[in-house]
């Protein structure tokens, strides 16, 4: 195990190497003058070198992302020109709604995905079946921001049930804080659960057609202990390759959602970022999000080793 993990460490180097070179490649492929945009049109011309200096702009493009990259690696992501703090300071303040959110919808997504899509495989062909596909077809079909105006129209306008807009930190009371993010996190989990569902339904139905499953059922083995002990552990791996896929898009995808429930999260960071053209809050940000998405996929090969040892032993490992 300690040889697998090495492996999948060092595996991590290159993979970080690319990140970084297509964050910093994206944020310089960006038209147009940066410090112009930032200082608006009626900055001088003076002013607008004076920040292209500031920011280091004028510097060869290998010298900034070198100099960019070991600042980095220091945890120093520079200062934001219009809110004026530290580039980490200013994600972390945003970090905390976005992990929030996107943890409440990955749970809602799992409690309804896995078990419907056990429930479609076990009664393939019926109406349950059918039901099921038609609601992950929805789910997958139907935006998440227009699902959000939709619940907030049903659910705060009409029922008055729960608020349409805002955020209450968990530590100022958990109660407020989930009703506040009911809504988001139902519109923001609803595809995620639609493709677990599918994934479950499908890696299920693949398991049930295997030799050691059709033994079981005529050893006599209690349909219950074969569906969840034998029939869903082995269907396992494919099932939580995509609760890792939806759990990164859920903190990258987080952007519209945020904005029509004015959450201020990752996603509504972003949208002022670009507006503002704040050059190294988006670089911060983007970087955040790969990294995320690389070390999530990590802890997925990881998990796949503890579920399956055949994965290290297919590795070299012993």
């Amino acid at each position: 195990m300690a040889g697998y993990l090495m492996r999948r460490v060092l595996a991590l180097v290159p993979v970080l190497c690319v990140v970084a070179v297509v964050t910093f490649g994206l944020m310089h492929m960006m038209p147009g003058d940066a410090a112009a945009v930032m200082l608006g049109p009626d900055a001088s011309e003076e002013q607008v070198e004076a920040l292209r200096e500031s920011l280091g702009l004028n510097e060869p493009l290998i010298v900034q992302f070198f100099s960019w990259v070991g600042s980095a690696l220091t945890g120093d992501l520079g200062t934001s020109f219009f809110i004026g703090l530290p580039v980490t300071e200013v994600l972390f303040a945003a970090l905390g709604p976005t992990i929030n959110l996107a943890l409440l919808a990955q749970v809602l997504a799992i409690l309804i995905g896995v078990p419907a899509g056990i429930l479609a495989a076990k009664r393939q062909g019926t109406g349950a079946d059918q039901a099921v596909m038609a609601g992950a077809l929805m789910g997958i079909s139907v935006p998440s921001f227009l699902l959000g105006l939709f619940l907030m129209l049903i659910f705060g306008v009409w029922l008055g049930w729960l608020p349409v807009a805002g955020y209450v930190p968990p530590e100022d009371g958990l109660a407020d804080a989930l009703r506040y993010l009911a809504l988001p996190a139902v519109a923001l989990g609803s595809m995620q659960a639609a493709l677990i569902a599918r994934m479950t339904r499908t890696a299920m139905l693949d398991t049930f057609s295997k030799n050691y499953m059709k033994t079981a059922k005529a050893k006599g083995v209690r349909a219950r202990v074969s569906l969840y002990k034998h029939a869903l552990r082995n269907a396992a791996l494919p099932i939580i390759t995509t609760i890792g896929q939806t759990l990164g898009t859920l903190i990258a995808g987080a952007a519209v959602v945020e904005t029509v429930f004015n959450i201020p999260g990752i996603g509504q960071l972003v949208v002022n970022s670009v507006e503002r053209r704040d050059l190294v809050v988006i670089q911060g940000v983007v970087l955040l999000i790969a990294v995320a998405y690389v070390l999530i996929n990590f802890f997925v090969d990881i998990l796949y080793s503890v579920l399956d040892p055949r994965v290290r032993f297919a590795g070299g490992d012993s």
